[in-house]
């Protein structure tokens, strides 16, 4: 257990004599009933079967932060990284800021925050490997790093950014309410720091001595309706009607005159000016899901096509199945299904966990999409394998992996569209996205059982046709989900409005020109199958605008997500900043706190570089600091 000190100040100590039985949600403080099973259980912190006598342990605790009160020195931070041994890149607890006003009339709000260890946790009912547990002590949400395989998808669902995925270890962590002092009868490390007296923490709803109010949210707090978090603010100064950010989101936050609140609503700081940046689009982190997504969507379109084709009786796919093109089809659908798995495995922390993924699948949808996932590939693979034989006993087996194929691709793809619905990510949460990913599904793969026609010489009129509608078709959707897709953002109040700006500008001509190639595609694939073409230069400018469209489109889908967490400072939680300080090499620095992604591109030249260095040990140590970043 945690060692209290003979002078512990008052101010340090747990000091909750009364509470409330419900908080402002309706829900009752009390985590367990009088009886229940889950009492009396020792945490076992490091391994100390002791069972703390705190009288307020099964209630549901919460921080306090007076904003009033906070002068932006970061105690608060400090202190939880030293007790959390954290790197100089991660902080469990983050004082970001908003400003409004201009000299002599200038106003600040400083936020110091950390897991809000929420009523309904969304990163305990996303993440896949089950790492983390809502305890009845204290109501904390804790979270082990060891079980976590670093797929980072509590980072995604969090709308207050407190999981931190560490990208050199490979795994997340985050705030852990400091249990070990709740169980002696001691605030966490950050109150017991804070000078201003802005930051406490006990039972909630409860308010501290000498505050007043009980706040659900301040200007730049993220929206509280999608996990009802344990925090409660005080903020009586008076603040202007906007609200902006310093850091380099486009957004502000501009006060509503009926309900007093403030809610996130464009600020185009960068201006108007439209941009390429094909390099920064492409050569993004999140890549290997484009690659995951647009590859696994494709055989599902493809493995789809050939199965309803077949029940269905369509002429032309009855046609492609007796021909000579049909087994290759099957090889390089199980081909590129691998290749999209591989890349989604790889880019993981920990790629050796993966059978981690499977741990939750009462709960988390990316779990139920990995399930669907595979146990479509296993269809395909036996759906494949009996495409080998000419008998009715593999007939039949083959119908049953068809059967398995199809609801695999139905679970997976459902999920795989359900898991990105997210409440956090506005510019994700659209039935748009349902409609990109069938979409592609349609459109790559008709086109990749044209591409394997083609070269086995299987191509009709008749099948050309076919595949060309059915790729238009795709085409067709995808164009009107982003169509509604853009006018629901622009005139919305939440990050997607952000995320729209950004499109339009810093992406604006890549922007464009996936349109261009998307309409471009559209009509091809309508006048070929109208004329019924099956040219193979047809189809292959037809692949060509079709592919380059899906890859620029999903690509824009990753970098152009803004969540709704909260706002950074001028160089700490700045995502400009972060980028800047990795394309110029200050990342190098552990003190600016920012390290490069597991995944950073290797530059060969600079480890050549290495052997023009005059002693061993300079080689030894530069090669070491550019092959780890």
């Amino acid at each position: 257990m945690f060692k209290v000190r003979d002078n512990e100040p008052d101010y340090a100590l747990l000091n909750d004599p009364t509470s409330q039985t419900h908080n402002r949600y309706g829900l009752t403080i009390e985590t367990v009933r009088e009886g229940d099973t889950r009492r009396e259980q020792p945490l076992n912190i490091n391994q100390d079967a002791e069972i703390g006598s705190n009288p307020n342990r099964y209630k549901q605790h919460g921080f306090y932060f007076n904003a009033d009160n906070c002068i932006a020195c970061h105690a608060c931070e400090a202190a939880c990284s030293e007790k959390n041994d954290n790197p100089a890149h991660l902080a469990f607890r983050s004082v970001g800021f908003v400003e409004g006003g201009t000299y002599p009339d200038y106003r600040r709000v400083n936020i110091s925050m950390a897991c809000n260890h929420c009523d309904d946790p969304v990163c305990l009912k996303g993440c896949p490997t089950r790492a983390y547990t809502k305890f009845a002590e204290y109501g904390a949400v804790l979270q082990d790093p060891d079980i976590c395989f670093g797929c980072g998808y509590c980072t995604w669902v969090c709308p207050y950014n407190a999981p931190q995925l560490d990208p050199v270890k490979g795994q997340v962590s985050k705030c852990n309410m400091c249990v070990d002092r709740l169980e002696v009868g001691l605030k966490p490390a950050c109150v017991s720091a804070c000078l201003g007296k802005a930051l406490d923490f006990g039972v909630i709803e409860n308010v501290p001595e000498g505050r007043t109010q009980a706040k659900a949210e301040i200007p730049g707090f993220p929206r509280t309706d999608i996990t009802h978090p344990n925090i409660r603010f005080q903020q009586q100064k008076t603040v202007q009607r906007d609200m902006v950010r310093v850091d380099s989101t486009p957004l502000k936050y501009h006060r509503d005159e009926v309900s007093g609140t403030y809610k996130p609503t464009l600020d185009p700081k960068h201006g108007f000016k439209r941009e390429w940046n094909l390099q920064k689009l492409l050569g993004s982190h999140e890549n290997a899901h484009v690659a995951f997504t647009l590859s696994v969507q494709a055989v599902m379109g493809a493995f789809l096509l050939l199965a309803v084709g077949a029940f269905m009786g369509i002429p032309a796919v009855i046609g492609f199945i007796s021909s000579a093109a049909y087994i290759p089809s099957t090889v390089a659908m199980i081909l590129l299904m691998a290749f999209g798995l591989a890349k989604l495995n790889l880019h993981l922390g920990k790629p050796h966990r993966f059978y981690r993924g499977f741990y939750n699948l009462k709960l988390s949808p990316v779990s139920r999409e990995i399930a669907g996932v595979s146990g479509f590939f296993a269809g395909l693979m036996g759906y494949a394998f009996f495409a080998l034989f000419d008998n009715g006993f593999a007939d039949f087996l083959q119908t049953v992996f068809t059967v398995l194929g199809l609801a695999g691709a139905s679970l997976g793809g459902y999920y795989m569209y359900k898991l990105y619905r997210i409440p956090a990510r506005p510019f994700w949460n659209h039935w748009q996205t349902g409609a990109s990913f069938a979409g592609t599904a349609l459109t790559l793969g008709g086109l990749l059982l044209a591409g394997v026609a083609l070269v086995f010489g299987s191509m009709t009129p008749a099948l050309g046709a076919t595949l060309a509608s059915i790729a238009g078709l795709g085409l067709a959707l995808e164009a009107i989900g982003l169509l509604v897709h853009a006018k629901d953002l622009q005139g919305a109040e939440s990050e997607g409005a952000a995320s729209f700006y950004e499109q339009t500008t810093t992406y604006g001509y890549s922007y464009w020109l996936r349109n261009g190639l998307l309409v471009s595609a559209l009509l091809l694939a309508v006048g070929m199958s109208v004329t019924h073409s099956d040219s193979a230069g047809d189809f292959v400018v037809l692949t060509v605008l079709a592919l380059a469209a899906a890859v620029i489109g999903r690509a824009l889908f990753y970098v152009l997500v803004i969540p709704t967490t909260m706002p950074g400072a001028f160089f700490w939680k700045n995502k400009g900043f972060v980028e800047h300080a990795r394309e110029s090499g200050l990342a190098d620095m552990p003190q600016l706190g920012v390290a490069y992604e597991h995944h950073h591109p290797f530059k060969v030249d600079e480890l050549l570089e290495t052997f023009r260095t005059t002693t061993l040990q300079e080689k030894i140590a530069q090669a070491k600091r550019i092959v780890t970043g």
